[in-house]
């Protein structure tokens, strides 16, 4: 494959990006039409999937090539889809279209495709190659692979700590941390997540919204997860009030308070029970088992340093995001892992650096599971 392929897939890819976090629970992918014989080659159809997981990629794509797909082309980002659901595999409509060229990024895991689009794309005479940007792809489409492959969403652990590795001035506390900047870069985080998930101490101390601020992405804030085993949190919190807009759902114990559990339900909260953990608490395999089966595949975990703790001690997290602010909050404050150094934590759970960028005065490091 030739350097100007690989530009035509990255093209794919930026497409897929574009409604990551708002497919579930299909993946985002990303398609791009070329007319090859034309000089230079030119992009004569780009889709991306749709809102909602339809329509797909490949779909938008053919529709805005029209007639000019045929002899074309596709650069897809995840291998097109080849059994039939609510709607006709993308395979079919790549060979009716007269398709001549279908380069994949990465393969489906799921098991009705899994090799099966690539088959029939190939029996219908199409030269198909694949494998071109994959590392890119399987990383941007990683909430789609865990779902599938692991039966779990993909876990983002997000934490915000000062220089001396603090959470908070202490516990309980609300402490400011990092700056503008960073904040705006959660906000992305959570415009490109299926579903944010805080713990109940959380949501009670910081009364968050949990919801897209940024300018243009209010309408991409993703599904609000509470953990609250008893259901203690009051129904006056923030996350609460406008869950008839935004959707709120609370994971408890099966014998938590069903008074409590009806007036949520009444604020339009989905309340759903799950099996314990040893300690007294909500089972975090549990919850992510439901999460999963429901489609949602990219999470992040926006709780405090108990939340970020159970998910790191489960060896449960897949990418950990860290904004470190230039400040000291001193001995008595609140360890970001608890008892856990933040270094020794990401070493053993095999998180790596990937990626370090300045966010105004702070900095957001980005590691990533190696094994």
């Amino acid at each position: 494959m030739t350097a100007t392929d690989h530009s035509f897939m990255q093209h794919a890819l930026r497409l897929g990006r574009r409604n990551m976090g708002a497919t579930a629970e299909n993946p985002s992918v990303g398609c791009v039409i070329v007319d090859e014989a034309a000089n230079p080659p030119r992009v004569v159809g780009r889709g991306c999937t749709g809102v909602g997981g339809r329509p797909h990629a490949e779909t938008v794509a053919l529709r805005h090539a029209g007639p000019a797909a045929r002899g074309a082309t596709a650069f897809v980002t995840l291998e097109p889809c080849s059994h039939h659901g609510e709607t006709p595999p993308c395979t079919d409509a790549l060979v009716e279209a007269g398709v001549a060229r279908v380069v994949v990024a990465a393969g489906d895991p799921d098991p009705r495709v899994d090799g099966g689009g690539l088959k029939r794309l190939r029996e219908a005479g199409i030269t198909v190659e694949a494998g071109l940007c994959e590392d890119a792809a399987r990383c941007d489409l990683a909430g789609f692979f865990s779902r599938v492959t692991l039966g779990r969403p993909h876990v983002i652990v997000k934490l915000a700590v000062s220089e001396d590795g603090k959470i908070a001035a202490g516990d309980g506390v609300q402490t400011a941390i990092t700056g503008e900047t960073a904040l705006a870069r959660t906000h992305v985080l959570r415009a490109t997540s299926d579903a944010i998930l805080v713990g109940r101490a959380t949501a009670e101390v910081d009364d968050p919204q949990l919801t897209c601020r940024l300018p243009g992405l209010e309408e991409r804030s993703p599904e609000r997860i509470v953990l609250d085993s008893n259901l203690s949190l009051t129904p006056s919190a923030k996350l609460y009030q406008d869950a008839g807009v935004t959707p709120v759902r609370v994971y408890c114990l099966s014998d938590a308070d069903k008074t409590r559990a009806e007036r949520l339900r009444e604020l339009g909260v989905t309340v759903e029970s799950v099996p314990g953990s040893a300690n007294g608490g909500v089972s975090i395999p549990a919850v992510l088992t439901a999460l999963a089966a429901r489609g949602i595949g990219r999470l992040l975990v926006e709780g405090g340093a108990k939340i970020a703790s159970a998910f790191m001690q489960a060896d449960l997290v897949d990418e950990f995001i860290l904004f470190t602010a230039p400040k000291t909050l001193g001995p008595t404050a609140t360890d970001a892992l608890y008892e856990l150094p933040i270094e020794a934590a990401l070493e053993s759970n095999g998180l790596r650096l990937a990626s370090s960028l300045p966010c105004g005065d702070d900095r957001m490091d980005r590691y990533l599971r190696t094994g």
